[in-house]
């Protein structure tokens, strides 16, 4: 498909890379890019071959922020009848995403590289929240999702006053899994789609349901969800070939079934 805001690639065989693509605009979200990246990325979680999908802009700015030009003379109502795009898209990606995130990941580039289930980050990296210094909140999860990754106190100072989140402080807060300098946090991005997609694919949609729900369910509800997914684990061809291959003592031979 072509597409005009962002790029992809298969750069390593079994990833996908989606590149933002909006320099003049410090790939702020609009209504076209965002369509765009859910239809990029799903296209490769349909894809048999791809295990593991980066999403990443440059190395100046993951994403801005929304393209508040877009939203300036809209009201309540316009939104609630023409939401400009549909959020929940993301969490119905089956396989993983991981964030490659440089320079600027403010508002809705925050929420999206959250919506992601890892973040590499570059050194230049910073995450915020801005919405309150033009008059409204977040709203594509911040409030939700960054509480839930680094705790009340420090998600109400980024949000309440404006407080951007350094690569190193976000990792140790635990929004970010790992931080690189600038010139390599990319491939290292790659390096973990890599080692992902070359897991057993199943085995990898099921721990992505299992831990997400983890977020959503009450511990002895979560501990079922586990359960399901674990004994769903024993249909597949992949756990025959794991454990033998164990037994063996050698290399297994995914068949991702």
């Amino acid at each position: 498909m072509a597409y005009e805001m962002i790029l992809t690639e298969t750069p390593i065989a079994g990833v996908g890379v989606v590149r933002l693509n909006r320099p003049g605009a410090l790939n702020a979200l609009n209504a076209q890019i965002t369509a765009e990246i859910f239809e990029a990325l799903e296209a490769f979680d349909r894809d048999e071959t791809i295990g593991c999908m980066v999403l990443m802009g440059s190395d100046k700015a993951f994403a801005a922020g929304a393209d508040i030009k877009q939203m300036v003379e809209t009201d309540a109502v316009s939104m609630l009848q023409n939401d400009w795009t549909d959020w929940s898209r993301m969490t119905r990606i089956s396989k993983p995403v991981i964030a490659a995130v440089s320079g600027w990941a403010l508002g809705g580039g925050c929420e999206m590289a959250m919506m992601c289930d890892m973040i590499v980050a570059s050194e230049t990296a910073k995450f915020g929240q801005p919405e309150i210094t033009i008059g409204i909140i977040p709203g594509a999860g911040g409030t939700q999702r960054l509480t839930r990754a680094v705790g009340k106190a420090l998600a109400m100072e980024v949000m309440l006053g404006n407080r951007q989140l350094t690569a190193q402080e976000a990792a140790a807060a635990g929004l970010v899994n790992r931080v690189y300098p600038v010139e390599h946090y990319y491939d290292e991005a790659l390096k973990l789609a890599e080692r992902i997609a070359g897991m057993p694919r199943v085995a990898v949609r099921l721990i992505k349901d299992a831990v997400n729900q983890a977020e959503e369910l009450p511990l002895s509800a979560g501990l079922n969800y586990e359960k399901r997914n674990f004994l769903l684990s024993f249909s597949t061809e992949d756990k025959t070939e794991g454990m033998t291959a164990f037994v063996e003592k050698r290399p297994p031979q995914w068949k991702h079934r």
